[in-house]
C-alpha cells in the first residue's frame, strides 16, 4: 500500500517500520528548515537605496545580502553600462519593465491602446536590446490605463495582442513574459486591476511564457485574499513583488503578516524570487530585518 507522511509516500505490503517513519519525520523537519532558508529575495532598485544614486544602488544592495536586484525602467542607462554595474557586483538581473509612455504621469501608458501600438513596438524592441545584454529572467508590461470603461473591451483585446506580440520578442531569449494586476486607489482606472482579470488572460492566451507578475501590495490594497490566490494559483505565477500595507511600506510598517505570507510562500512550489518594492521608511540598510523572517 501507498502511506503519505506530510507529502511523501513510501510503499509496504502491510506496514511502515517505525524507524522508517521517524527517519522519514526527520528528513521532513530537516527539508522543511532547509527550505526555509531559499527564498530568493531581490532588491528593486527603483525603490530601495533611493538614498544613493542611482549608480551605486547596486553596490548597497549587494552589500547588504542581496545576490539579484530588479528594476521599473532601465532605459536612463545605456544597456552595456547596466551590465557592467550588474557585473561589477555580480549581480542577477531578475525583472526590468517594457516602458510605459505617459503612464506614470497619469496618461494611458502604451500597452493597451491600439493607436499606440507603435509606440509599444518600439518599447519592445528596446526591451529586447537591454534583454540581449543584461539577461533578465522575467519581463513585466504594464497594462496601462482605460478611462472610459466604454471602451475596455477594446483595451483588453488591444493588451492581448500586444502580449502576444512581446511574447514572440521574448520567449527565443529565454525571458518569460509577465504581467500584474495594479491597485486603483494607488493607479485610479488601471486596467488589470485584480487576480480574477489577470487569470482569465493567463488562460486565453495560453502560453508557457506567459505567466502572472504577483504583486501582494496591490492584492491587499484591493482586498484579495493573497494567501488563498498563491495556494491555488501558484502554477501561474512566475513574480511576486511585495511591500507592507498601506502606505507602502518595508514589512512590519503595516496590516500584512509576513510571517504567514512568506511560510506560505516557502511551502508552496514557487521556485521564483520575491522582489522587495516597497517604500523604505528610512534607511534602506535599516529597513531589512524581514529577510531574518
Amino acid at each position: 500500500m501507498t502511506v503519505f507522511i506530510n507529502g511523501l509516500h513510501t510503499k509496504d505490503k502491510n506496514r511502515i517500520d517505525s524507524t522508517n517513519a521517524y527517519q522519514c519525520l526527520i528528513f521532513i523537519l530537516y527539508f522543511k528548515s532547509f527550505k526555509n532558508t531559499m527564498l530568493q529575495f531581490c532588491a528593486n532598485l527603483s525603490l530601495l537605496f533611493t538614498e544613493v544614486n542611482f549608480v551605486h544602488r547596486f553596490k548597497a544592495a549587494k552589500n547588504s545580502g542581496f545576490q539579484a536586484v530588479e528594476v521599473q525602467f532601465p532605459y536612463e542607462l545605456p544597456a552595456r553600462y547596466f551590465k557592467q554595474l550588474l557585473e561589477d557586483q555580480q549581480l542577477n538581473l531578475v525583472l526590468f519593465n517594457v516602458a510605459a509612455g505617459d503612464l506614470l504621469q497619469g496618461g494611458e501608458g502604451l500597452a493597451s491602446v491600439a493607436k499606440k501600438r507603435d509606440e509599444f513596438k518600439y518599447a519592445v524592441e528596446q526591451a529586447v536590446t537591454y534583454a540581449e545584454l543584461c539577461r533578465p529572467q522575467v519581463i513585466n508590461i504594464l497594462a496601462g490605463r482605460c478611462f472610459d470603461l466604454q471602451h475596455k473591451e477594446t483595451y483588453l483585446q488591444t493588451f492581448k495582442e500586444n502580449l502576444s506580440f512581446a511574447l514572440d520578442a521574448f520567449t527565443p531569449l529565454g525571458v518569460k513574459t509577465v504581467f500584474e494586476a495594479i491597485n486603483t486607489e494607488d493607479m485610479p482606472y488601471f486596467l488589470i486591476h485584480n487576480g480574477s482579470q489577470m487569470l482569465d488572460i493567463v488562460q486565453q492566451l495560453n502560453h508557457p511564457s506567459l505567466g502572472l507578475q504577483y504583486d501582494i501590495y496591490h492584492a491587499q490594497r484591493m482586498g484579495e485574499n493573497f494567501i488563498d490566490f498563491i495556494y491555488q494559483q501558484i502554477d501561474k505565477i512566475t513574480h511576486i513583488q511585495f511591500a507592507d500595507s498601506p502606505g507602502r511600506g518595508q514589512p512590519g510598517t503595516g496590516d500584512i503578516d509576513f510571517k504567514a505570507l512568506f511560510s506560505c510562500i516557502d511551502q508552496s512550489t514557487y521556485q521564483g524570487w520575491l522582489g522587495a518594492e516597497y517604500k523604505p521608511q528610512g534607511i534602506t540598510a535599516d529597513t531589512l530585518q524581514w529577510m531574518s523572517m
